[in-house]
């Protein structure tokens, strides 16, 4: 039972990122995964000027099919408030196209607006592996009961020897 809960997170966890890239031309995910790197290279030198202590991975950069609008999506934890970050990358939103801009110039000639969201899927994981874990732990619950319940019925009941000593002694 424990292979087929795996074998479902797995499947659950594809089906989330492969909806992500079905839609793209070549060109624009050549033209993300650019921005993506460029874009990764300018958070680790100057991100903790934009969001603080918060770690922030970007786990995933779209790009419209005109090339005029790019998505990043953000993981963010250690902090409380994870929408306050994507606010912070919102509003240093000119700095970082500019930053992207000095790295790309060479490769793109418009450099396309830029957008933030949270991505939540490694929160949706969890969320869907804490019910598999209450699912298996019920499931082995409801087994350990069964089997005390087969025990107790297989084990002689005591009255009943009692009873039975005492029509012995009469």
């Amino acid at each position: 039972m424990r292979h087929g809960i795996k074998r479902m997170q797995r499947f659950l966890i594809f089906t989330f990122t492969q909806n992500i890239y079905e839609m793209d031309s070549r060109r624009q995910l050549k033209i993300a995964s650019l921005i993506k790197e460029a874009f990764t290279e300018i958070l680790s030198r100057e991100g903790k000027s934009i969001y603080g202590k918060a770690f922030v991975t970007v786990t995933n950069v779209t790009v419209t099919s005109d090339l005029t609008l790019t998505r990043f999506y953000l993981s963010i934890f250690g902090v409380e408030n994870p929408e306050e970050v994507i606010y912070s990358f919102r509003e240093h939103k000119a700095e970082i196209k500019k930053h992207l801009g000095e790295k790309l110039r060479h490769h793109l000639r418009r450099i396309p607006e830029v957008e933030f969201f949270r991505d939540e899927t490694l929160d949706n994981v969890e969320r869907i592996e804490n019910v598999f874990k209450k699912i298996n732990d019920e499931r082995e619950a409801f087994m350990k009961e069964q089997a005390e319940k087969e025990l107790a019925a297989q084990a002689p009941k005591p009255k009943a020897k009692k009873a039975a000593a005492k029509k012995k002694a009469k």
